[in-house]
């Protein structure tokens, strides 16, 4: 009994044009949206503000600067949503492209942490930027740039 040869793909197809690689499940942009989106939403819980207020070092959360340190945390955590949501096969309807709501997602993200870092509230008036608010605003950056990214790949 003779055993069957095991069929070996070439890398070329029939008309001897070089085959593409499979695109990967997870692109790069999706990676970098995934792992952006984990970090913005995180860095509310960081220190935005700190300084020393009556001889104690003071740390101010991103959660606790009103409004919009609770948006950015709500927005990352809908870029997160959206990722996840996509691995499990859910798709948003064609007319709104998931790339471009990360995009808008990413510069609202950004937009809330820039009007924090350049305006510091009043009740923080003894306090300085501290590292979680330039965590923050690298983190809006790459959802942004992961949205850019994503819209390459869909090309």
């Amino acid at each position: 009994m003779q055993t069957p040869e095991p069929i070996v793909e070439s890398e070329y197809d029939d008309l001897g044009v070089p085959r593409r690689a499979a695109p990967s499940f997870w692109g790069v942009g999706e990676r970098l949206a995934w792992v952006a989106a984990l970090v913005l939403t995180l860095s509310a819980f960081t220190g935005w503000y700190a300084g020393t207020g009556e001889g104690v070092d003071v740390s101010v959360l991103g959660w606790h600067t009103g409004v919009l340190g609770k948006l950015v945390f709500f927005l990352g955590l809908a870029v997160l949503a959206l990722v996840v949501a996509r691995r499990f096969g859910v798709t948003l309807p064609a007319a709104v492209p998931e790339s471009l709501l990360v995009i808008v997602l990413g510069s609202a993200a950004f937009v809330c942490t820039l009007v924090r870092l350049i305006s510091i509230p009043d009740e923080f008036f003894f306090a300085g930027r501290g590292v979680g608010i330039w965590i923050s605003l690298v983190a809006a950056l790459g959802v942004i740039v992961a949205g850019l990214l994503e819209v390459s790949e869909e090309l």
